[in-house]
């Protein structure tokens, strides 16, 4: 055991030693990282070929998949009723701020015109065209931020060498360089950058493919000083399960809140830089054509809940189907959770978490002088909470009715006017 948290000390040393040393932020990155928190809620999309088998995009490794065979599903690619103007309208009728779109995932397809390998939906499919571009004009037309996820790791290139943990069963028998390998990432993510106007954040997948090599050197200083060469603003997050290397703008949890690791995948301490948590609308991330397991409008009201009230956004994310359409349940549940944000967005945008503990019971949210309580769970008419600054009124957020409390050195006690039936029962705090 004492071997294996060795190792993991060097692992993280290493990985932060090859991030971008010394960084200082700009002025344009930090005020986008103020907007990023208030922000709260985005989009994550999972699309590529694999959405043609439809069972996640894990499948060309899941199956082990030949990488010539994988290939041939670009050439019946043709997403017909892929609307970039409808999924955008999804996202902000449901109080989305932002997306967040796969432009490469591990199977090595782009999703965007590129220079640097014909395997691309331009140059590969019948379709021909540039999500990546129609989804750019679409959000800077609407006002929705466009956030870009882009993979580290490779199930098919031969240059993507030595091999990782995953897509070991791909075919590849040809080894080329891994210094190639690094030039072809920096080279797409230097068109992200260049040719599809102001990118929120790069969101990188797939660092710990190769973790378990102390020695390994992705060469992230090189990759996170170019980033922020190109866009100084644009923001950088790394979903690598550690704590956050220099030159990363913000944090990301997987599945999990901040704090909580039930998925096994976010055990790593909470930093001081903006938070973001990521979910499922069903169990799988890319389209399964038999998972219905969607959660129920108040399971995702109670996680953007809970996620604002540990000072983090919530991404959620959606897997359209091959022929480009959003599931209509994920757009259903999406149209209800818009409906509850209508009413309550203002204890959710704009706000921060942890000025009271998070407790059974719920949470809070608090901006400016408003504290709001989120309560999620309470079976009582009245609740106590440790607000210790002078209460000077309390009111149902819902329709501003007052409410009565008792306030001494230790905290409050609110009277509420009933036991709490609504989804999220909000209590507006003056202090």
């Amino acid at each position: 055991m004492r071997k294996i948290f060795l190792l993991l000390l060097v692992l993280v040393g290493n990985a932060q030693l090859f991030a971008q040393k010394d960084y200082q932020p700009t002025k344009e990155n930090l005020e986008n990282r103020t907007e990023f928190q208030d922000a709260k809620f985005g989009m994550f999309i999972h699309w590529g070929l694999y959405s043609m088998l439809g069972n996640g995009e894990w499948i060309m490794n899941d199956r082990n998949i030949n990488w010539e065979e994988y290939a041939k599903l670009a050439s019946g690619f043709y997403p017909s009723k892929f609307d970039a103007a409808a999924w955008v309208s999804i996202a902000k009728a449901a109080g989305m701020k932002y997306i967040c779109f796969t432009t490469r995932h591990h199977d090595g397809f782009s999703m965007f015109k590129t220079k640097y390998t014909d395997y691309n939906i331009v140059e590969a499919t019948p379709f021909q065209k540039d999500i990546v571009k129609a989804l750019a004009e679409e959000c800077q037309k609407q006002g929705i931020k466009l956030h870009l996820y882009y993979s580290h790791l490779d199930w098919r290139r031969a240059d993507y060498y030595p091999l990782g943990r995953t897509g070991l069963g791909t075919g590849r028998t040809e080894h080329g360089k891994w210094s190639d390998y690094q030039n072809f990432m920096n080279n797409q993510l230097t068109e992200l950058l260049t040719n599809y106007g102001s990118i929120g954040a790069i969101w990188f997948d797939g660092w710990w493919d190769k973790d378990q090599d102390p020695n390994w050197n992705w060469h992230l200083d090189e990759q996170y000083a170019l980033i922020h060469k190109l866009q100084p603003g644009c923001l950088i997050g790394n979903n690598h399960h550690s704590t956050p290397f220099p030159g990363e703008d913000f944090q990301m949890f997987e599945r999990d809140i901040p704090g909580q690791n039930t998925a096994g995948l976010s055990g790593q301490a909470i930093s001081k830089l903006p938070l973001e948590t990521c979910e499922t609308m069903n169990n799988n991330w890319g389209y399964n054509i038999t998972d219905k397991n969607y959660k129920s409008t108040k399971e995702f009201i109670h996680y953007l809940v809970k996620a604002a009230g540990n000072n983090a956004n919530l991404l959620i994310n959606v897997g359209p189907q091959p022929n480009g359409e959003i599931p209509a349940m994920a757009i259903q549940r999406l149209k209800e959770v818009g409906e509850w944000m209508k009413v309550y967005g203002e204890t959710i945008y704009g706000t921060r978490g942890g000025f009271i503990p998070v407790h059974d019971w719920g949470v809070t949210t608090h901006k400016g002088n408003k504290l709001f309580v989120h309560i999620l769970n309470l079976k009582d008419n009245a609740l106590f909470v440790p607000v210790t600054s002078k209460i000077k009124k309390a009111v149902l957020f819902k329709n501003q009715t007052p409410v009565k409390f008792k306030q001494d050195k230790t905290g409050a006690l609110l009277y509420l006017p009933e036991v709490p039936a609504d989804v999220d029962y909000v209590i507006e705090l003056t202090i």
